[in-house]
């Protein structure tokens, strides 16, 4: 089998991708100039010492970020190699087509050379646990990225390696991720999330790249780590490790998908569940480059500029307005596949924009959209993927600012993928918009669901969650959440029926703005609520550790009464 041809040239590499290629050569100067930092043994000990990731990460992530800005930076340049023809024997060899269409940059050999001679492509968090069989190879997220990287950097048009470094490139992408995919199954060929996507989509991009012998055994199992991961997805096609995990996981799928279609003419995206996963960014956009943070997100962010066009083109689907120009800094990854399919696939054309609502039923997610104002909110249970305890929690937008928020994703830990996940306040429910009764918060488990009990589109919007079963206290007997927005309003009404008399509630309501309370009146900033009778508020603040490693304070304001049974509303007017 022969590899799928590559662009030549990226189609969109002037007008609106001129700042992504001008950042490319600026990357690539300065990874010429300066020397790549190494991936000490230190740094390795120290996820397994503290659970620290960002250590090693930070060094790892450098090293991508200049090969491919080195990759790039090689494949758009159109001049060709001035070199003298008395070259050394491991020079640089012509095209397979016998064209010379690019410039030898040493220092993206040596930096291949120098990724090929890592410990390790994995990260030390997926590191095998203690007592596991040695001598394997671990086939993680980064290092099918890694692969796939190395595998289209010896047959990308414009880039001239040495045939030792091309020798070298091929012969650790087969022995570290296509060898060992082939001998053993992985965990992650049945997960129904992320992983499945992007280490299958990844080896299999790598195995297509090189035309590599593996390539008839390797694809059935490519294909059904695929189905698995569409599996994760219920038939409205929401996210449920929500939207950064969207760009990731299905943008995996997409650039495989596009891959194998290129190769063999077989179309994986003619699919309606396709369509429907492909359309989950617009559904949940709020305007202007945000989206609410549910799971483990951030509440704004661009999404591969390339992906969505693609998606657009190939699908009709509506796609969520990009908040600038594509940049090199997009993802803090630099993942090689949404920076080329970027360069290639970005035609600035004309995209439908999302309507104004959107309803998810499967996942319990609505969102509306109006000028000056935006609202989201969510059920689902507590058991989904990358999971925070957030039942009912909902985000609002006024005057351009998310005023009640969602904290997103918090640093990455190994505290956090263990049990104790909801210690971390952006997972916790004690830091989101939803409740505590009788000083119980919600649990976690699959059980603990959220019901949709209402939807009435329109203005205003109705949106009813009944959330009795995510509290295990034994005075609930029910719990009804209703949402009822138009733009510039927002009631929130909680129909509590407990046993016993009166119960002592806080309703908790999050924010990174500060709020001021002052005489049964809570503001943050243009948003307004009138604490009713018999709440009394309070505001706190904590410092906690953003998604990046960086502080930032974070507010929450308690309402807290001995409450009867019966609804209580409480409104948020922007002013």
């Amino acid at each position: 089998m022969t590899p799928p041809a590559l662009p030549a040239r990226p189609a969109g590499a002037a007008g609106r991708l001129g700042r992504l290629a001008r950042e490319i050569r600026e990357e690539a100067e300065r990874a010429r100039g300066t020397p790549a930092p190494a991936l000490t043994a230190a740094l390795w000990r120290r996820f397994a010492d503290t659970g620290d990731r960002l250590a090693y990460e930070s060094v790892y992530f450098e090293r991508r970020r200049r090969l491919s800005a080195l990759l790039l930076a090689a494949h758009l340049t159109d001049a060709p190699d001035d070199r003298p023809d008395d070259r050394p024997d491991d020079r640089p060899d012509d095209r397979p087509d016998g064209r010379r269409d690019g410039r030898w940059d040493p220092a993206l050999d040596d930096l291949l050379w120098s990724v090929c001679e890592e410990r390790t492509w994995a990260l030390p968090a997926h590191a095998p646990p203690p007592g596991a069989p040695a001598g394997r190879h671990v086939v993680d997220l980064f290092a099918a990225e890694t692969a796939h990287t190395l595998a289209e950097a010896t047959v990308l048009p414009g880039v001239r390696l040495g045939p030792r470094v091309r020798a070298r490139v091929r012969a650790e992408v087969d022995r570290r991720v296509l060898a060992p995919f082939q001998a053993r199954r992985m965990w992650w060929e049945t997960c129904a999330h992320n992983w499945a996507a992007v280490c299958a989509g990844a080896a299999g991009m790598a195995a297509l790249a090189l035309g590599s012998a593996r390539l008839p055994a390797l694809l059935p199992r490519v294909e059904a780590a695929l189905a698995a991961f569409r599996s994760g997805a219920g038939r409205d096609g929401a996210c449920l490790e929500g939207p950064d995990y969207w760009a990731y996981g299905f943008g995996y799928f997409v650039y495989f998908a596009e891959a194998l279609r290129a190769h063999t003419g077989r179309d994986l995206l003619d699919d309606p569940h396709v369509r429907a996963m492909a359309g989950y960014p617009a559904a949940i956009d709020l305007g202007g480059g945000h989206r609410p943070a549910f799971a483990d997100s951030a509440g704004r962010g661009a999404y591969p500029a390339g992906l969505l066009d693609r998606l657009a083109e190939r699908l009709d689907v509506p796609v969520p307005e990009q908040p600038a120009e594509p940049s090199f800094h997009d993802d803090p990854c630099y993942r090689w596949a949404h920076l080329s399919r970027t360069l290639w696939w970005s035609t600035g054309a004309a995209r439908r924009p999302p309507a104004p609502q959107a309803f998810l039923p499967d996942a319990g997610i609505v969102a509306a959209r109006a000028p000056g104002s935006a609202f989201a909110a969510k059920g689902g249970h507590n058991d989904e993927p990358h999971n925070h305890l957030d039942l009912g929690h909902f985000v609002l937008r006024a005057g351009g600012a998310t005023v009640l928020d969602d904290l997103g994703a918090p640093e990455y830990t190994r505290g956090y993928f263990g049990p104790h996940r909801y210690r971390t306040p952006q997972a916790s429910a004690a830091w989101h918009s939803v409740p505590l009764i009788d000083g119980t918060p919600q649990l976690p488990g699959r059980e603990r669901a959220a019901r949709v009990a209402a939807h009435v589109p329109g203005e205003p919007l109705l949106f009813a969650l009944d959330l009795t079963a995510a509290y295990g206290t034994p005075r609930l007997a029910r719990f009804v959440r209703t949402f009822t927005w138009r733009p510039g309003r927002l009631d929130v009404a909680d129909d509590f029926a407990f046993h016993g008399g009166e119960c002592r509630v806080e309703e908790v309501f999050v924010s990174r703005a500060r709020p001021a309370v002052r005489d049964g009146v809570v503001r943050w900033g243009p948003v307004v609520l009138d604490v009713p009778e018999p709440w009394r508020a309070r505001a706190e603040e904590l410092r906690v550790r953003g998604h990046d490693g960086a502080r930032e304070t974070v507010h929450r304001v308690r309402l807290t009464a001995a409450v009867p049974s019966g609804p209580h509303r409480f409104v948020f007017r922007v002013t």
